[in-house]
């Protein structure tokens, strides 16, 4: 019989909020995958609450992931998410080079910055930083604010066409992944359409319906999704798919229940879907 699979998930963890790995964890697991998650900062809650704690792990990372090097333990797909420093980006680049074998995928959300604007941390030197991670990548999750700084271009005033969203897919795929997905572009004042790229092939269209206000922790559910179905053998438009749908299910069950946004997604709700095939 064969082993369980198992993904890594480089992220930070945070105890309330619902985002980073304690959304995405409890997601893979409910695919049968075995969560296996690398620490890059601990938070009680994240940064959208009016207090916090904070630890970042930086300096711990190496030794932490070194027992994984020591055991020789290996992995089927990798994912990443936000890194707030270019030594974190080289300890991730390290861990990848190490477990990254032949069949195993490396998905990147890039959690650069939104609506036009970067987080604090990216500096242009971090910024330059991020490419170097997605050589690496095999599969990409940006939003539209990260594609065009990976691409260096402006933020646009209005909605890129089709054509010119594919034009910089292509040219962010050249750096590396194979598949892209430009990720809740607002289409309109009912509509988000996510835009998806495979090397090679025309491009796909997934649309959802715009459920209320932005939510904590939405990429993250989407990207783990997006991870653990295309690791379950899904192509990457029905993994897609498959991840908007179930974000948008969670979102509307948040507007419902009157969640507040920075609360994050009510995965849990839905999760025994994600193990059905």
């Amino acid at each position: 019989m064969q082993r369980q699979k198992r993904m890594a998930l480089i992220n930070d963890i945070t105890g309330f909020g619902r985002c980073s790995i304690a959304a995405m964890a409890p997601i893979v697991s409910a695919m049968k995958i075995q969560a296996v998650p690398i620490p890059t900062a601990i938070l009680s809650t994240h940064t959208q609450f009016p207090i916090f704690y904070f630890d970042d792990y930086t300096s711990r990372m190496s030794d932490y992931i070194q027992t994984y090097k020591d055991l020789h333990l290996e992995f089927d797909a990798i994912a990443t998410g936000f890194l707030g420093s270019k030594e974190q980006v080289d300890i991730v680049i390290d861990f990848i080079q190490t477990f990254k074998q032949e069949g195993v995928f490396v998905l990147v959300d890039p959690v650069m910055g939104d609506h036009g604007k970067l987080y604090t941390t990216y500096t242009p030197e971090m910024c330059a930083k991020m490419k170097q991670l997605v050589q690496y990548a095999d599969l990409m999750t940006p939003n539209l604010t990260e594609l065009v700084t990976l691409v260096d271009r402006p933020y646009p005033t209005t909605l890129p066409t089709f054509d010119e969203l594919e034009e910089m897919c292509q040219q962010l795929s050249q750096q590396g992944p194979q598949h892209i997905v430009v990720t809740g572009i607002p289409f309109n004042e009912k509509q988000i359409l996510n835009f998806i790229y495979n090397q090679g092939e025309d491009y796909q269209i997934v649309m959802v319906d715009r459920i209320g206000e932005d939510r904590c922790g939405t990429g993250d559910v989407i990207s783990s999704v997006i991870a653990g179905s295309y690791l379950n053998g899904y192509s990457f438009y029905e993994s897609v798919k498959r991840a908007t749908l179930f974000a948008s299910k969670c979102i509307d069950y948040c507007e419902k229940t009157q969640v507040p946004n920075y609360y994050g997604l009510c995965f849990e709700e839905y999760l025994y879907e994600l193990g059905e095939e």
